[in-house]
């Protein structure tokens, strides 16, 4: 893995290098558009509004529209002019509580390595961070544009996440809030599913179905296979009258599957247990 870019995190009078890496990935299956006859990829061609006709790379130039149809046009010397320097360096100007700040803003993380140099101090601000529950909130430039960010501890590592600037951040006033009354039963029967659902969280349990299905129906018409039709889906119910009834049936669901999944692993320890002693009786004779 490769680093987008090396620097430091300075906060203070402190300085520590760093090199950043990405921390997540976004998978995505990605298609062409062809053309049905021959499978000729289709290409797209800048038009005018005005009159359809083609336009040349050179003869484009950016413009923001200040009112319908009227456009102010700026040139790269106005690009220019606002243009960020990137020192490659994470200033942090301010130390806050992470449980003040709201989780959307929070968008895109990335690790950050100690480089030569920098390990004890990198290792005194993410053990400083750790027990005081804050997090680090910095300017940081990547690819000429400014963001916000925060410096968190994460495991064994710092990392970087992205920031959305509080203008970026919508609120919820407009959306109509549910005022309907709910009964003590139906609280604690909902608490009850809640608990007879609850686990250790898994990550790498939950996989995206649907890309899973596509890349295989991708991989067999690539083949020349043709895979057979999925069965239909059972249809949701879309009225829900008896509240307590279908949280009840919910929770027995929810422990039926429980209980399969633990006799299923208690037979499987049988059966790993049943080879092991034939296993020793072979070696044995």
């Amino acid at each position: 893995m490769r680093p987008i870019w090396k620097g430091s995190i300075s906060f203070g009078l402190v300085y520590i290098p760093i090199a950043v890496y990405p921390a997540t990935r976004e998978e995505k299956i990605s298609f062409r558009q062809l053309r049905a006859s021959d499978l000729s990829p289709i290409r797209y061609k800048k038009v005018a509004e005005a009159d359809s006709k083609e336009v040349s790379a050179d003869q484009i130039v950016k413009g923001f529209e200040y009112e319908r149809g009227r456009y102010v046009v700026l040139k790269d010397e106005d690009f220019e002019k606002v243009r960020i320097e990137s020192t490659h360096s994470i200033d942090i100007s301010d130390f806050v509580e992470l449980e003040q700040v709201d989780p959307k803003f929070f968008y895109r993380p990335y690790f950050l390595e100690a480089q030569k140099g920098g390990e004890k101090a990198y290792a005194l601000l993410h053990k400083a961070l750790s027990g005081t529950g804050k997090i680090g909130i910095a300017k940081v430039v990547i690819a000429n544009r400014e963001y916000l960010a925060a410096v968190k501890p994460d495991g064994l590592f710092l990392i970087l996440e992205l920031m959305h600037f509080a203008t970026e951040v919508l609120t919820p006033e407009e959306l109509n809030r549910p005022a309907t009354q709910l009964s003590d039963k139906e609280l604690k029967m909902a608490q009850a599913l809640i608990d007879s659902m609850s686990g250790e969280w898994q990550p790498e349990k939950y996989r995206d179905q649907y890309r899973d299905a596509l890349m295989e129906i991708i991989e067999s018409k690539a083949k020349n296979k043709e895979l057979p039709a999925p069965p239909p889906s059972a249809p949701r119910a879309t009225n829900v009258v008896d509240l307590v009834k279908v949280l009840q049936e919910s929770i027995n669901r929810s422990q039926s599957v429980r209980q399969k999944r633990a006799s299923g692993t208690v037979r499987s320890g049988v059966r790993s247990a049943s080879g092991l002693a034939r296993q020793k009786r072979r070696t044995a004779a």
